[in-house]
């Protein structure tokens, strides 16, 4: 089953209802795993959840900002960490970014198609990728941690004369 959570490849997404969504699955999360979703960690997830965009870290904290008051890099780097660790945030190495998870809760391989034009990130969770990959590193005897897949390329709105096309 393939799920994506951003504008493409879905042109039908309901924006709110993802953000309400996620941060009624992090309270619950939380809550499961007795880990406090405190408010400086619920409002680094809610800048997460503002756009399907990745966002580094110190973008992360001028968002923050309150009366020209930044929160220090190491709040919002030990807010990064808690969030990874309960499964509700993503890290995308190749952007030195972060992005909500779109399936908090549930034990996934994660593949990001990220668009090198607008800069939106649709995650998708397909089982024969992750398979794939699982395979292959089984065959070098390979433990995967973590079986994130990030793929660039253009989205239909940055590729419009190439719409169908299946290339990018």
């Amino acid at each position: 089953m393939t799920h994506a959570t951003a504008a493409f490849p879905e042109s039908r997404h309901d924006h709110a209802d993802c953000v309400e969504r996620t941060l009624a699955a992090a309270e619950r999360i939380c809550r499961d795993r007795q880990a406090r979703l405190t408010p400086q960690r619920r409002r680094v997830l809610e800048v997460l959840l503002a756009d399907h965009v990745a966002v580094g870290a110190y973008e992360i904290a001028d968002r923050l900002a309150e009366n020209g008051r930044r929160p220090a890099p190491t709040i919002i780097y030990r807010a990064l960490d808690f969030l990874i660790e309960v499964g509700l945030v993503h890290r995308l190495a190749s952007l030195n970014a972060f992005i909500a998870c779109g399936h908090p809760g549930s034990a996934h391989g994660a593949q990001f198609l990220i668009c090198n034009g607008c800069g939106l990130v649709a995650e998708i969770s397909d089982p024969r990728l992750a398979g794939a990959v699982a395979e292959a590193a089984r065959r070098v005897d390979f433990a995967v941690l973590r079986p994130i897949v990030e793929i660039t390329g253009r989205c239909p709105a940055c590729r419009p004369g190439l719409r169908g096309r299946g290339d990018a």
